[in-house]
């Protein structure tokens, strides 16, 4: 506790509390379990290994209030004794297989992860009268046709495109959440993550910066698919765990909040800043852009700013950071 202490990492007014992360072994799923285990909660973190890794829940056993549960949250919480018997006060339920790669793969378990596998958690919190916070994304919105996308916009997906594993699963998971909530009183939040970087992201995961980063730091060229002008917003981790856990303490049962940067920028100027803060002399490479990829996503974040969150990290500063954990 004293070294916890002198590291600026325990504070003592919070109170302790015991939670659940589901997809612990994932990328923003490992970084949430440690900056609330910096805190002095006690974390559980469940993953079946599908897309997280092994490594960060081992670097998570530094901590004597971690526990992992290896469990696939399709099947049932019955045959797991941690599960079943605990009682935990926060959920945080971040768990479904992502990536642009993985949309036909792991079609499947995408669709039952975000539809059998959040009814039984949602069971559980009826069960032990738990908070949940679900993590849903902007695919959501599909190829948006309103700048910026506020919570009520209603989105431009195609129910059966090659993307709607992914973001028809967690429109349904989003309308599951309501349900449990107004229909059982489990206090619920959603919220939409929008693109996040930055330390402990798989350095294989095929999303812009880590692509661009791992091409250039290898000297290779860095893929820009189509004239690269499409534009995205890239929040950095660190950010994005602090609007999690904000958005759990603070944010309104029933309510959706958008999460991520509001700073646009297009495919070709991050390829382009890149290659200048990692030093690389790759070119750029011209590639055919996918049918399904879409111009541009940008959330508005009025409403969690009330709460009193906004992210703190440019751009520039958290790439630099991202490169050097890299290298």
């Amino acid at each position: 506790m004293l070294a916890l202490l002198k590291q600026g990492c325990y504070n003592p007014i919070i109170r302790k509390m015991k939670i659940l992360v589901t997809g612990g072994a994932g990328f923003i799923g490992a970084n949430l379990c440690r900056k609330l285990l910096e805190e002095g909660h006690e974390v559980a973190a469940v993953d079946n290994f599908i897309t997280g890794s092994r490594k960060n829940v081992r670097d998570l056993r530094v901590f004597p209030k971690f526990t992992f549960i290896k469990h696939d949250i399709t099947e049932p919480f019955s045959t797991n004794y941690k599960l079943r018997t605990i009682n935990y006060e926060l959920i945080y339920h971040l768990a479904c297989p992502t990536g642009v790669n993985n949309l036909i793969p792991m079609a499947e378990e995408m669709l039952l992860t975000c539809s059998v596998g959040t009814r039984n958690i949602l069971e559980l919190a009826r069960k032990t009268k738990a908070k949940v916070l679900f993590t849903s994304s902007s695919e959501v919105y599909g190829d948006p046709k309103v700048f910026p996308q506020k919570e009520e916009y209603t989105g431009n997906v195609d129910p059966i495109g090659f993307r709607s594993p992914y973001e028809e699963g967690k429109r349904f998971a989003e309308s599951l959440i309501l349900l449990y909530f107004r229909k059982y009183n489990v206090d619920a939040k959603i919220v939409r993550v929008f693109n996040t970087y930055g330390l402990g992201m798989s350095p294989k995961d095929n999303r812009a910066i880590p692509i661009f980063l791992r091409q250039a730091l290898k000297g290779e060229p860095l893929t820009v698919h189509g004239n690269g002008v499409q534009t995205r917003t890239f929040c950095y981790i660190a950010d994005l765990v602090e609007g999690l856990i904000t958005v759990m303490k603070k944010g309104i049962g029933g309510q959706v909040y958008n999460l991520g940067s509001g700073k646009e920028i297009t495919i070709i100027e991050l390829a382009e800043l890149i290659l200048i803060l990692a030093n690389s002399k790759s070119i750029l490479e011209f590639v055919e852009r996918p049918a399904h990829d879409h111009q541009g996503r940008l959330p508005n974040l009025e409403k969690i700013k009330k709460l009193g969150w906004s992210p703190k990290t440019d751009l520039k500063e958290g790439l630099v950071k991202t490169i050097q954990w890299l290298q």
